[in-house]
């Protein structure tokens, strides 16, 4: 490489280098007002700047079933109660699996927190190693019960922009959130890995059978969801 070469290289990662480091630290300095603040997801901007609809009504967790709670950390991180927002376990089976794609399961609730607000949906290394720090500051700095409460406000619900827990239960079952019974939490619940072919207003046999099995576990594991419970 010309030494006129290295010398603008040199000068081109001098003038960038802050900029990927402010846009690094953006998340972290963003979860210090989350506690108060009702965040949105990145899936959500998106849809904003492309036009596309986007539904949204926030609850707080203390307007939220309690079946619906534990059925969902039953189903997406049974021991949520139990790590500090990365279930390291899981992550080693993300690592020695080839195939990113049949990892599903590995991330846990506080992760997948951190994507939605921080981070891009499709899978990927790069993604994973970003979420590592993101959740283990997530829990950190926001504890058990308001992760929880910015997970279920974010996730995706239903196929056509459909985001937190109050919109999906209304468009699923035309009631809110805190009176969902234990059936329809478990079919909320086993639709969240992919809402836009998952429906739990018109379930399949496979969505109910899912939703069956998540049912037992809540009825099994009620102690689960003890670390939100309360204020």
């Amino acid at each position: 490489m010309a030494p006129d070469t290295r010398h603008g290289f040199r000068r081109l990662i001098r003038a960038v280098a802050p900029l990927v480091i402010l846009i690094l630290l953006l998340p972290f300095a963003l979860t210090l007002i989350y506690g108060t603040v009702a965040p949105v997801s990145t899936v959500m901007l998106w849809r904003w700047i492309t036009g596309k609809p986007v539904e949204r009504r926030w609850v707080p967790l203390d307007r939220v079933s309690p079946a619906l709670i534990t059925t969902v950390i039953v189903a997406e991180d049974g021991r949520y109660c139990r790590h500090h927002g990365v279930d390291f376990g899981s992550v080693a089976e993300i690592i020695e699996t080839e195939d990113l794609r049949e990892a599903r399961g590995g991330s846990s609730i506080t992760q997948q927190t951190a994507k939605n607000l921080f981070l891009w949906p499709s899978r990927s290394f790069v993604r994973k190693v970003l979420e590592l720090p993101l959740a283990l500051w997530l829990d950190l700095v926001l504890g058990k019960r308001r992760v929880l409460e910015i997970y279920l406000n974010v996730a995706e619900w239903g196929p056509n922009g459909e985001f937190g827990i109050e919109t999906g239960a209304r468009r699923a079952f035309r009631k809110s959130a805190s009176d969902l019974d234990s059936h329809e939490a478990a079919l909320l619940a086993a639709v969240l890995p992919n809402p836009r072919r998952r429906d739990a207003r018109q379930p399949g046999v496979r969505l109910g059978r899912l939703a069956a099995i998540y049912l037992a576990r809540a009825a099994r594991f009620r102690t689960a969801a003890s670390c939100v419970a309360g204020h």
